[in-house]
């Protein structure tokens, strides 16, 4: 239970997100496009949070996912609601300044 937990906000070992980019991960940036527009991660995916619903399909569900946002809090709403409609490889990567 205490696992599910942690999962759930994004608290347990640490992830190598160079690792999972160099074996394909995607990056998912879930700022607005104005704050994606001043500055991203290079080759990061734009999709605004309040959008995930209606734009997930654009994302391989087979492949790995790390959100990030300008905090980590947006990126941990983003790693629930990709977890929820059947993404199950998901991190937060918390600020987009840290990947």
């Amino acid at each position: 239970m205490m696992n599910r937990i942690k999962n759930l906000f994004g608290i347990g070992p640490k992830v190598n997100f160079s690792e999972l980019v160099a074996s394909g991960a995607v990056i998912l940036d879930v700022r607005t496009q104005q704050e994606y527009a001043s500055g991203h991660t290079k080759g990061a995916v734009n999709i605004p949070l309040h959008e995930l619903k209606q734009k997930m399909n654009k994302l391989p569900k087979k492949k790995t996912i790390i959100t990030c946002c300008a905090s980590g809090v947006r990126s941990a709403t983003a790693k629930n609601i990709l977890l929820s409609n059947g993404f199950t490889a998901v991190h937060n990567g918390g600020s987009w300044t840290s990947l």
